[in-house]
C-alpha cells in the first residue's frame, strides 16, 4: 500500500493530499463579495502555487469538478477557465450548482492531478 501525504498548504483550500502519485485539492479560496469571474481567477492563482508546491503545473491535471453557486455564471467562469487552461492541455471537466459551504462564495474547484 503507498503512503498518503497530506498537505499543510498555508491556505483556504482545506483538503490536499498526494496518494500513489495523485494530487487531490479542494475547498474554497476566494473572497466573498469578489464577482464569480475573479473567485475563478484567484481560485486558479491558488491551484497553479499548490501545483506548483506538490512539484506539478496545471498541465498535469486530470479532472476538475467545478461547483457554482449559480449556473447562470458558468460562462462567464468557463471564460476564465479557458484564458488558464492550455487547450492542448485541458483535462476532463465537469461542473454543478450547489450551495456553497460560506456565504458568499460562487466558486468551488476539485481538482485531481498527476504528480
Amino acid at each position: 500500500m503507498s503512503d498518503i501525504q497530506r498537505f499543510d498548504f498555508d491556505t483556504r483550500i482545506h483538503h490536499g493530499v498526494i496518494h500513489n502519485g495523485t494530487l487531490y485539492l479542494t475547498g474554497q479560496v476566494a473572497r466573498p463579495g469578489q464577482s464569480a469571474a475573479d473567485q475563478m481567477r484567484e481560485v486558479l492563482a491558488k491551484v497553479d502555487a499548490l501545483l506548483a508546491k506538490a512539484g506539478t503545473d496545471k498541465t498535469r491535471i486530470l479532472h476538475v469538478q467545478m461547483w457554482l453557486d449559480d449556473v447562470r455564471d458558468f460562462d462567464e467562469v468557463n471564460g476564465v477557465w479557458d484564458a488558464w487552461m492550455p487547450k492542448e492541455h485541458a483535462p476532463a471537466r465537469s461542473s454543478g450548482e450547489g450551495r456553497m459551504a460560506r456565504p458568499g462564495m460562487l466558486v468551488e474547484l476539485i481538482v485531481t492531478a498527476a504528480v
